[in-house]
């Protein structure tokens, strides 16, 4: 089943999200099919925090891939904003 979820990256304690699609027998931060955003819960000021490409999203939930809770509270926060 294909999943999209957060992928960590970033230094130690100081974390960076890839938002991707994946096949969700892969670990976390490995093999992914493609990246959707990210997410960057450390950004202030005039950083930007989340960016989530729509149209990408929409097809990949149109061809039945399921979303993290995470990343499902984190799209839901941004049509909110919008």
């Amino acid at each position: 089943m294909v999943v999209i979820r957060l992928a960590r990256g970033g230094a130690k304690k100081r974390p960076f999200y890839n938002i991707v699609a994946t096949d969700s027998r892969n670990r976390r931060d490995g093999r992914f099919i493609e990246r959707i955003g990210f997410y960057n819960p450390m950004a202030s000021g005039a950083a930007q925090g989340l960016s989530i490409t729509a149209e990408r999203l929409a097809y990949w939930q149109g061809v039945g891939a399921q979303l993290s809770p995470t990343v499902a509270r984190l799209v839901a926060s941004q049509k909110a904003a919008a």
